[in-house]
């Protein structure tokens, strides 16, 4: 069972609103519904919220505070501290090689060319680390550029569905037996998701376990 979500991004209001920051954007939405607080103690590299009673729901919520490309560097600070193995892990995060507004998890894989994932691979020393990634789309240019840049105007409608679906099948995937939930998430494109009840089934799985 999943113990610990981890949502990737970097740090700083520069960055709030850009697309390499889905990751934060899913868990602050997450901690918010939540009643939550993001607490850091000031020599650890991770923000945490902390669930308030065992439940079937993850013990914790992280967000790196290093910025994407060192990710490792914290989410290995994170396993030594509680002794999470990487399957007690599921990372939530942006990629643009799936369209926009479409969801995707899987236990295992290349990082896809992101530089946040490739480097917990690497701090953890294996692929098998489950994740949710939302789809950004493709770089009409510079992925750089792209992924460092806002949402257009035309796409906020769409983000907006897509980050409420996250925040639905995220607790969807930390309660149910993983191919189940990995078959409901990835079965059904983002406005299905929603139409069918995922994000309103697991938001109230969320709120009866943690409330």
């Amino acid at each position: 069972m999943v113990a610990c979500v981890v949502g990737l991004g970097n740090p700083g209001s520069a960055y709030a609103v850009t697309r390499h920051n889905l990751g934060f954007a899913v868990l602050d939405r997450l901690v918010a519904a939540c009643g939550l607080v993001w607490r850091r103690r000031c020599w650890r590299p991770y923000w945490l919220a902390d669930a308030r009673a065992a439940t079937d729901m993850p013990q914790r919520y992280c967000k790196p505070a290093t910025f994407m490309n060192r990710s490792g560097i914290a989410i290995a600070a994170l396993c030594r501290q509680y002794g999470y193995a990487p399957a007690d892990l599921l990372l939530v995060y942006d990629d643009l090689h799936l369209p926009l507004g479409c969801l995707r998890a899987r236990a295992t894989g290349s990082a896809g060319g992101h530089n946040g994932m490739q480097s917990v691979m690497d701090a953890l020393g294996t692929d098998a680390v489950p994740r949710l990634r939302l789809g950004i789309g493709p770089p009409a240019d510079n992925a750089i550029a792209h992924v460092l840049g806002p949402f257009a105007a035309h796409e906020q409608a769409t983000v907006a569905g897509m980050l409420a679906a996250a925040a639905g099948a995220v607790p969807w995937l930390c309660s149910t037996p993983w191919e189940q939930a990995v078959a409901r998430v990835n079965g059904m494109p983002q406005r299905a998701q929603e139409m069918n009840g995922l994000g309103a089934t697991a938001r109230g799985q969320q709120h009866g376990n943690l409330n």
